[in-house]
């Protein structure tokens, strides 16, 4: 909203109306040594236009360097048709689909989502979206605890080549519920998780093994031998994907004999910018018979008395519903605006063209990849197949590097330093659609001369 609506007679009008003599009034329920008076690092108000001149500034900051990073957040391309959709008012400003004879756009354009994200992943059902992928994946293992009949096991195993702040995330979320996270580690030549090691281990009773594809170092999982190694020891596996590879390989609905039970994964790459860090939307998916314990709405598609064709929310164990303290879940959310440039962006460019999307950005990295291994003391630090990202040993701190290329316009993908011992010299690179030739060599000679000082 592009300004204050409301005046200094509409704030004592609508006071007067409710019996307050000032807005104090209404937080008087406040103790006072709760209170903590003036704000003083807040700086006094500003006009509208010193305000626009001030965000002008501040996105200013953030420049327009050419992206090699990836890691959850992709410099997708996005037609510019999408956005010039989503942001008409009927879009823009729409927002709750409760009542279904003044909300049949916002309700079919859900549907349509849903009916995307199923094919997308071969799943039977799709809810209408989550807070991020992160939050994603931790109400995917909430929903697998739920849906074992004898009560769960109260234990998750997560490979360590799931994305590190899913994992916190994770951690943060069934921590409370007491539910333990059981981290596996992935082997050290091919990056992934091996299942004949998996297979040697002596692990407790668990209630699902989460599984990424691809991974966060953008290797591909051996997804079929993970999935039916679940399977043999009665526990659920869940699938955390990105959407874009899906248009590429096999749906997590095919993997080993049964299938994933719950698909999972961040939405950012169908359509959403990239924007300072977010905002994203998470997708989560699962099978018919999981499907009393998926959490957030769904709409269905029906017919009216005169038998024409109309949708309606079919599904909303929501806490603001009728359940209340014993709804599925208390953060699921529907991220409206971004599932609606989704929805736009999947059905403009088609499973053609999302499948073409995905094949560039797989080639495009195996030709960074390729520069990037032709610098000296460069190497490629991981023998697995990946999609479209890989890692990098660079031979010198990966966080100096990045900061280094900055100043050259060129965000030089991720250090995986934090998250992971013995990786300070490895770079986490990766490459879209969005990015040719000539920025992959601009890349390599400014990685090489880096190297070289």
């Amino acid at each position: 909203m592009p300004f204050v609506p409301h005046t200094e007679a509409d704030v004592q009008a609508m006071l007067k109306a409710i019996g307050a003599a000032s807005i104090e009034e209404l937080f008087d329920e406040i103790p006072a040594s709760l209170r903590i008076g003036e704000l003083a690092g807040v700086p006094a108000g500003l006009s509208e236009m010193e305000v626009s001149r001030l965000m002008r500034q501040r996105a200013a900051l953030d420049g327009v360097p050419t992206c090699f990073a990836g890691a959850g957040a992709y410099d997708h391309h996005i037609p510019a048709a999408v956005w010039a959709i989503v942001t008409r008012g009927e879009f823009y400003s729409a927002y709750t689909p409760y009542q279904a004879e003044a909300s049949q756009g916002t309700l079919q354009l859900i549907y349509e989502y849903q009916t995307a994200m199923t094919r997308l992943t071969g799943m039977d059902v799709s809810n209408a979206s989550m807070y991020d992928g992160a939050s994603a994946m931790a109400e995917a293992v909430l929903m697998a605890e739920r849906s074992r009949k004898k009560g769960g096991a109260r234990c998750v195993v997560v490979p360590k080549s799931v994305h590190p702040a899913y994992r916190k995330v994770l951690r943060s979320i069934v921590g409370t519920q007491k539910i333990d996270v059981l981290e596996i580690d992935f082997d050290g030549g091919t990056g992934k998780v091996d299942p004949a090691q998996l297979a040697r281990l002596e692990l407790p009773d668990f209630t699902a093994l989460v599984i990424p594809q691809p991974n966060y170092f953008g290797v591909l999982e051996d997804v079929d031998a993970l999935t039916d190694w679940a399977h043999a020891r009665n526990a659920l596996t869940i699938a955390v994907v990105n959407p874009v590879a899906l248009a590429l390989f096999k749906p997590p609905s095919e993997w080993g004999v049964a299938g994933a039970d719950i698909v999972c994964g961040d939405g950012q790459p169908l359509g959403v910018p990239m924007s300072s860090g977010g905002p994203y939307f998470g997708f989560l998916c699962c099978k018919q018979d999981l499907v009393r314990n998926l959490p957030g709405r769904i709409v269905g598609r029906t017919t009216d008395l005169d038998g024409k064709p109309g949708f309606a929310l079919t599904l909303q164990a929501r806490e603001q519903h009728i359940r209340r303290a014993k709804a599925t879940s208390n953060i699921c959310t529907n991220q409206g605006l971004l599932v609606t440039a989704a929805t736009i962006h999947m059905a403009m460019i088609g499973a053609e063209g999302l499948r073409r999307v995905a094949i560039q950005s797989a080639s495009n990295t195996r030709l960074l990849r390729d520069a990037l291994c032709g610098i000296d003391g460069v190497q490629q630090l991981f023998s697995g197949a990946f999609f479209h990202e890989v890692a990098v040993r660079i031979g010198r701190s990966a966080t100096a590097v990045i900061s280094e290329l900055a100043e050259h316009n060129l965000l030089a993908g991720v250090a995986l330093s934090a998250d992971y011992e013995g990786m300070d010299d490895v770079l986490l690179v990766c490459a879209t659609e969005c990015r040719n030739s000539e920025d992959i060599e601009r890349f390599a000679d400014a990685l090489r001369a880096c190297l070289r000082r």
